[in-house]
């Protein structure tokens, strides 16, 4: 793991100057360790899906309650009922059934997969620290003049602010590559997702503190 701080340049919203922050090299200068991008990316996807898949066995399938023929003396193989998986009709063998997919890694490797996440937005060198961010109005427009302002109009972009903030949140809604989370929802799913990272000098800070021990 990296050891010491890293300064960051720390720009205003019109991409001005405004200063320095320093985190832990931990959190944006450590190991790649893409192995736990995949597992936390993976364990995400799990999470998302509905598992509401089901079908139906021979218990479930209406209908096949009488013997279709005798067990002896026709000939022909024995059955016990017309919805038989190896009927037509009959149910299913093994299908999917309702069930939650969902699965947990271990704290550490959260922890870590965040940091190696940030790391490779740190090293691609799309990593931007704003010192805040606000709009006058709640509007798509105001937005794009903000992105504009950063240089990043028409760019996939994840802002992450320190609270939430319902004006960037609903300006920002209808920008089909853009996105708003609050710091304690920052994700790995969520930063690998969009080619630019911008947090503001606050939530840098609080994504630092719950990242900066050791794991």
């Amino acid at each position: 793991m990296a050891e010491g701080t890293v300064t960051l340049p720390v720009v205003s919203q019109s991409r001005a100057p405004a200063g320095q922050v320093e985190v832990p090299a931990a959190v944006v200068a450590g190991p790649l360790r893409e192995h736990l991008l995949h597992a936390a990316v993976q364990s995400q996807l799990a999470a998302r899906r509905t598992g509401t898949a089901s079908t139906k066995t021979k218990g479930f399938v209406s209908g096949g309650g009488k013997k279709p023929w005798r067990q002896k003396g026709t000939g022909r193989a024995r059955a016990g009922s017309i919805r038989s998986p190896l009927w037509a009709g009959g149910g299913t063998i093994f299908g999917p059934q309702p069930r939650d997919y969902a699965y947990r890694l271990p704290k550490t490797a959260r922890r870590a997969a965040l940091r190696a996440a940030l790391a490779s937005r740190h090293a691609a060198g799309t990593l931007l620290v704003v010192d805040d961010l606000s709009l006058p109005e709640p509007k798509t427009k105001q937005m794009v003049e903000c992105l504009r302002g950063l240089g990043l109009e028409g760019a996939s972009v994840l802002m992450v602010l320190a609270q939430a903030d319902a004006a960037i949140q609903r300006a920002a809604r209808n920008l089909p590559h853009v996105k708003v989370l609050v710091a304690e929802g920052l994700n790995v799913y969520d930063v690998l997702g969009h080619t630019h990272l911008v947090l503001t000098r606050a939530a840098l800070e609080a994504v630092a503190g719950r990242l900066g021990g050791s794991a």
